[in-house]
């Protein structure tokens, strides 16, 4: 039986809640034919969240890692393409570190791609009628922080395992006190990350399709 393993942050910023944990946490108990999930909770801060991952993989032994985080201000479901290794924090993270301009691993490569089928899930997503992308950049906060961690992981230490890092916007909720912000409801975005990880296990090479952008 295949397993995948899903992560989701704390809240950060200022937010009582997070999506990403909202979201995960309501996959850790439903059945999923053929697969086992489990689901960690991952905190919004830099080091320590790509060590409390390593920790969960090496208690769960996954076939998959499914990362997912808050993308506020973004619309629809972004599935990360490219990790980069820069940490440059526009706010401290949740126990006041702002490291800038610093590598996430001294010795790693400029960057990591996805070992996610990015272009098979937001194909399936969009079939489902749930908008998704093919997202160029996670950002330079823990996000991209952890991405990057655990593509390094995944080529130094667990080569058999695939991974990946995906986006997800607000919860109406969060823009109550935010006009004009876009949002998602928990139901939709529940859906969405269900429907990766059931297209990740089922494709273990990506399909061919233009996903690319202009600029």
């Amino acid at each position: 039986m295949n397993k995948v393993l899903l992560t989701g942050f704390d809240p950060f910023g200022g937010e009582t809640i997070n999506p990403a944990w909202e979201v995960v946490s309501q996959l850790s108990h439903r059945p999923f034919e053929g697969l086992e999930v489990e689901v960690r909770q991952i905190p919004t801060v830099f080091t320590k969240s790509i060590q409390k991952l390593r920790q969960a993989i090496l208690e769960v032994k996954p076939d998959v890692v499914i990362c997912v985080g808050q993308a506020g201000g973004r619309s629809d479901i972004a599935i990360e393409r490219v990790a980069i290794n820069v940490n440059d924090a526009r706010i401290p993270d949740n126990e006041g570190n702002q490291p800038i301009d610093e590598p996430i691993a001294a010795a790693g490569p400029v960057a990591y791609w996805s070992s996610l089928p990015i272009k098979a899930i937001t194909s399936q997503l969009r079939k489902a009628g749930i908008p998704a992308s093919v997202s160029h950049t996670a950002g330079t906060f823990v996000c991209n922080h952890l991405f990057y961690g655990l593509q390094h992981m995944l080529a130094t230490e667990f080569p058999a395992i695939r991974g990946g890092f995906i986006h997800i916007p607000y919860l109406p909720i969060q823009t109550e006190q935010k006009p004009q912000m876009p949002s998602m409801s928990l139901e939709v975005m529940v859906k969405a990350i269900e429907i990766a990880v059931v297209t990740s296990v089922q494709h273990k090479q990506d399909i061919f399709a233009s996903e690319g952008q202009l600029h």
